[in-house]
């Protein structure tokens, strides 16, 4: 353990090199050591390192901003508390996000972002930055943005609206046509999958029935259930969990007023009440009580 420490200081030390050749080297091997060996990851962090890969994220050099990216997600596996404390952390990692060297440096800003979410203390912090939020949902609405990139932006995005009063500015920093746009024109089963599961969350806020209405996305959630559109049965929960956090949130006069178009989707509702998961029969059947179908039986 003493090598590998002496080993990362010694890097650590070059980057603060005033050859950018050396800085770059020294911030690839980082990249490296912290994907192929974990132990090293907390002596990384330790050293010193965050600040500078933090600060190499504005680099227009795309080798140096692209290792320095990888590096610090490797970093979030494990040293989590050291990125979030680093002051100027979140917004280098959003500028990378929204002014990528590559497709990969995006990818490897959302992933990090990602990471550090799955930590609830950081969900507010990280939520409370708009430009990391816009920055996600401009990769999901990209077509040019790479798959990968896509489901990486979407986890990030899936991972804020867990902490509810975030939801609403989501929402209001243009989500949601977006996030349909991608359910109707994206058939790809991960992204179907990883795009309604953000829905659901976003669903649960007052803020959801207007911006759903405009898209028309009850409809778009009641075709998911249809069985003839090949929706997976994670898809099919999904989509039940969002009509139910919809109807939750937006009172008794918007649920009468989508009860019918709701209905159509009975079946499907059904379906997942009877087959699905324990989490996903139990918002089936919640649902369906919502919606007063009360002549089934499970």
């Amino acid at each position: 353990m003493e090598v590998k420490s002496r080993a990362v200081k010694n890097l650590v030390t070059k980057l603060s090199s005033v050859s950018e050749r050396s800085r770059t080297e020294a911030i690839c091997e980082l990249r490296i050591i912290s994907k192929n060996d974990a132990e090293s990851r907390p002596l990384i962090a330790d050293a010193g390192a965050i600040p500078y890969l933090a600060e190499s994220l504005y680099s227009s050099d795309k080798d140096c901003q692209e290792n320095a990216t990888a590096a610090l997600h490797n970093l979030s596996i494990s040293s989590k508390d050291a990125l979030i404390s680093t002051r100027g952390l979140l917004d280098a990692l959003s500028h990378a996000l929204r002014n990528p060297s590559s497709a990969f440096t995006a990818q490897c800003a959302a992933s990090a972002i990602f990471s550090l979410l799955t930590v609830e203390d950081y969900r507010p912090i990280i939520g409370h930055k708009r430009d990391i939020v816009f920055g996600l949902i401009d990769i999901a609405r990209n077509p040019n943005s790479a798959s990968r990139s896509i489901k990486d932006a979407l986890k990030a995005l899936f991972g804020i609206a867990l902490y509810p009063l975030n939801r609403s500015q989501i929402i209001e920093l243009g989500a949601v046509p977006a996030l349909f746009s991608l359910v109707c024109k994206d058939g790809r089963v991960g992204i179907l999958e990883d795009v309604t599961a953000v829905i659901a969350q976003i669903a649960g806020c007052e803020e959801s029935w207007e911006a759903f209405r405009k898209v028309s996305g009850v409809g778009v959630l009641v075709d998911l259930l249809d069985n003839s559109t090949g929706s997976s049965n994670r898809t099919k929960e999904n989509a039940v969990s969002a009509l139910l956090n919809l109807v939750q949130c937006s009172g008794k006069e918007v649920t009468e007023s989508i009860r019918g178009l709701v209905l159509g989707a009975v079946d499907g509702i059904i379906e997942v009440a009877e087959n699905g998961s324990d989490k996903g029969r139990s918002k089936a059947m919640a649902l369906l009580k919502l919606l007063d179908v009360s002549s089934c039986e499970f």
